[in-house]
């Protein structure tokens, strides 16, 4: 095959049918490299420069140029290339120099910046991995692996894993993180601020029973479950009037949000009512001791909250240095950075809608059953703050846990046939003032669909008093760690407030993904 000859000055990039012509020195550093011939390229790219001075990646390595060095030494070649300078044999020699004696090349024009970068390189130990603790000991090796892992970051400070732990993406469901300047979306998770509710109504327990299709069909219709679930016509709250501008795809969700806003998705996401059993008065619930019918909720920020996640996870991937690739859904963002500005605006923005999805599902629901609720308790569970510990302010990751300050009131959901519990924190410092989000995944998905028939499942239920309106069998209760196992495991983090034993439940059954 004969070697085509090209005219710098109208060289196109082959992806680009209509052949604008371009400037070979206005390119990114690895596309001109690519067309010099100094990286791997593939037709109608050649080396430009003739043979002597084709060099690739391989090539540079060979001579000692460190993977994570690279792009600095292609810099640096390019650098040569426009002026003409050293080629061959003798750009060769001089990159075996400045290799072998970094600091005596701090101020050549045109490899001083890969001096630096081999000196740093040098220099380099890797931090110490941030400690953790644990609560718990059903907690599988993989899970300890990605809570390791996380601990490696180098942001990381601190770390904790509760006892409801399982493998998740980056950070594991159940990990604590606490980073310094920086956040980690991952971290967070895909669904941003997915969250609890519940409500107390002044109803008999008997209600449940009496009134069973009233509550029932309250169910039915006052949220939407599934990935694509929305109401007919948009419902109407204060959040969809707070500043969507703060980034460029909170903006672009609005609609979507809207449209979404009162709904449940789908995965370990419900709307149950239940049994509310307090033995002793609780002044800051506002409740006297006794029985009360009760509304538990389990979603997120749906769709949008995903966009979030993803686009910011992808920005911090890709300004990871080749030094930490290993950390993949682990990237972080300085918060100081733009990006990092742009997501913790979005993240809480966030917040305030999965707050506002669920205001939306219990003002229809207890308008529907027709009664106010007279009490309440409600918190995130995959959310970042800006909290103090050990002196300094700290990015403290909650993916699958519960803030758990002194004398802050949250909920630790069971399963569909498992109470859950109204809780009260004893700030308890070793785990960054944390606790379980609920009892916790002992069985995969797809291993609960393989094992559990859903309507022998939902049969059994029935015998023990527990109406399911819709789930599937991934959902099924055995798949689950025992919740009052979990709870004994994190006596030091919570103590039990109130009791809710689910009644009348209702999931995602149309067989969508999990946005869990």
């Amino acid at each position: 095959m004969s070697e085509r000859r090209y005219d710098v000055a109208s060289i196109s990039r082959p992806d680009e049918p209509e052949l604008r012509p371009l400037c070979l020195w206005n390119q990114p550093p690895t596309y001109t490299a690519a067309l010099l011939g100094i990286i791997p390229s593939t037709p109608p790219f050649p080396s430009l420069l003739g043979s002597e001075c084709r060099m690739n990646t391989t090539q540079l390595k060979k001579l000692g140029v460190p993977e994570i060095c690279l792009p600095r030494a292609i810099q640096g070649i390019q650098s040569i290339a426009q002026t003409g300078g050293l080629r061959g044999s003798q750009l060769k020699e001089l990159i075996r120099q400045v290799i072998a004696a970094p600091s005596e090349h701090l101020a050549d024009p045109h490899f001083g910046q890969l001096a630096r970068e081999l000196i740093a390189e040098r220099e380099y130990t890797p931090a110490e991995p941030a400690p953790y603790q644990t609560w718990g000991s059903d907690i599988d090796v993989a899970a300890h692996a990605q809570m390791r892992q996380s601990c490696a970051v180098p942001v990381s400070r601190r770390g904790a894993l509760m006892p409801d732990a399982h493998v998740g993406y980056g950070l594991p469901i159940g990990g604590v993180l606490a980073c310094e300047n920086a956040v980690i979306p991952y971290a967070v998770g895909v669904d941003i601020a997915c969250r609890m509710k519940l409500s107390v109504f002044d109803l008999p327990p008997a209600a449940l029973t009496d009134q069973f299709d009233t509550f029932q069909q309250a169910l039915e219709k006052g949220t939407r479950f599934g990935v694509g679930g929305q109401h007919e016509r948009p419902q109407q709250h204060p959040v969809m009037d707070l500043d969507w501008e703060v980034s460029r795809v909170t903006r672009e969700n609005k609609d979507k949000a809207w449209r979404q806003l009162g709904t449940s998705g789908s995965g370990n996401h419900f709307v149950e009512f239940g049994v509310l059993t307090l033995t002793e008065p609780a002044a800051d619930l506002g409740l006297a001791a006794g029985e009360y019918v009760a509304l538990l909720s389990h979603s997120g920020s749906r769709g949008a909250g995903a966009a979030v996640c993803s686009t910011y996870s992808a920005i911090a991937q890709g300004r990871l240095s080749k030094r930490y690739t290993e950390f993949g859904r682990l990237a972080w963002l300085d918060l100081a950075s733009e990006a990092g500005q742009e997501y913790w605006a979005a993240m809480n923005l966030m917040g305030e809608y999965a707050a506002a999805n669920h205001d939306v599902i219990h003002r229809l629901v207890g308008k529907l059953i027709g009664s106010q609720k007279i009490a309440g308790v409600e918190n995130h569970h995959n959310f970042a703050w800006k909290e103090i510990h050990d002196g300094r302010e700290l990015i403290v990751h909650r993916k699958g846990a519960t803030p758990a300050g002194l004398g802050v009131l949250g909920v630790i959901p069971g399963s569909m046939a498992d109470p859950g519990y109204v809780v009260r924190g004893r700030g308890n410092e070793a785990s960054l003032r944390s606790a379980s989000h609920g009892a916790g995944r002992a069985m995969s998905r797809t291993k609960a669909k393989d094992t559990y028939t859903w309507k022998a499942v939902q049969n059994d239920l029935k015998k023990r008093g527990i109406t399911v309106l819709s789930a599937g069998a991934d959902e099924v209760p055995y798949a689950y760690k025992r919740i009052d196992e979990v709870m004994a495991q994190q006596r030091d983090l919570v103590e039990i407030v109130a009791r809710f034993d689910p009644k009348i439940v209702k999931m995602c059954g149309d067989g969508s993904a999990a946005e869990d």
